[in-house]
């Protein structure tokens, strides 16, 4: 799948990794699973998140340290052309550094930038070109409240390195609570509805990408001569959250999609692909618990 009809995909369907809602969330544990049925491999990730507020003048200015760990287990029982001990585990880790001020105009600026690596280590050391670099930039304009919630418009741009989408997206946000028990946002690319049952109840209808990229420290002969130097994995799916709040900031989510586009592509040095695997997984399940600003 090209980068441009990826673009077109996810402005059609809205959809993101909830870039920004990272910059709220304080702490984050979560576990992902996606089964092999009619696809030749199972996805498995637990990824833990955490970042500390420090407050640098009287003015709402704030500094954001943290940490962003993933580890991802690949597991097939389809035998392939070509060695695949070095394709099963990878390791994610993202330092974190954000910082968000207030404009005038009752503007905020948002940034985060994360360096980070993303490897399969199976080498004795790391490389340069385990290194992946991710940032994001927002602009965040609070309007009037409505129904005990304020409008919210955002408008930025983000990047993730090892997300599965290596190309900047925009990021165009517009939140409101239009009724007692309803509120969506909508943008690119983020999109949801949301239904409050009650204080403690809610349920999301959302859309998203997912996915991850990492190099393989060990090249990986494919076909032909060609050797592989990094895996690709991307989503593009929809389904349906439900959220339990046992405070105003610690929440219990579980989620459940369906998948409308999977690619896991092995890629050259180039990153051209050289093979894909065959993705016919449908099934996406998450859980996890944040606590967030």
């Amino acid at each position: 799948m090209s980068n441009l009809t990826r673009i077109v995909i996810v402005i059609v369907f809205c959809c993101s990794s909830a870039v920004y809602a990272q910059l709220g969330d304080l702490a984050r544990i979560d576990y992902t699973y996606i089964p092999n049925a009619k696809s030749d491999v199972e996805y498995e990730r637990f990824r833990a998140l955490f970042n500390y507020p420090i407050k640098l003048k009287n003015d709402d200015t704030y500094l954001f340290l943290g940490l962003d760990y993933s580890k991802i287990h690949l597991k097939s029982e389809v035998q392939f052309p070509f060695p695949t001990r070095d394709l099963n585990d990878f390791q994610l880790l993202d330092l974190s550094i954000g910082y968000t001020t207030p404009l005038r105009n009752n503007w905020r600026l948002g940034i985060r930038f994360q360096p980070g690596v993303s490897t399969n280590l199976v080498a004795d050391a790391l490389s340069v070109k385990d290194i992946v670099l991710s940032g994001t930039v927002v602009f965040i304009k609070k309007g009037k409240m409505y129904n005990g919630k304020a409008q919210k418009l955002i408008l930025g741009v983000s990047y993730a390195g090892n997300s599965g989408f290596n190309f900047p997206l925009p990021f165009i946000s517009y939140f409101k609570k239009f009724h007692p028990k309803w509120s969506f946002n909508l943008g690119i690319p983020k999109t949801n509805l949301q239904h409050y049952f009650s204080q403690k109840h809610r349920l999301k209808a959302y859309a998203q990408l997912d996915g991850f990229t990492s190099n393989l420290q060990r090249e990986v002969p494919v076909i032909n001569g060609e050797a592989a130097r990094s895996i690709n994995m991307s989503l593009i799916l929809s389904g349906l959250q439900y959220e339990y709040y046992f405070t105003k900031q610690l929440q219990l989510y579980v989620r459940a999609a369906y998948i409308f586009s999977l690619d896991n592509e092995l890629r050259n040095e180039n990153r051209e692909t050289i093979f894909s695997l065959d993705n016919e997984a449908k099934i996406y399940l998450r859980t996890g618990i944040k606590f967030k600003i």
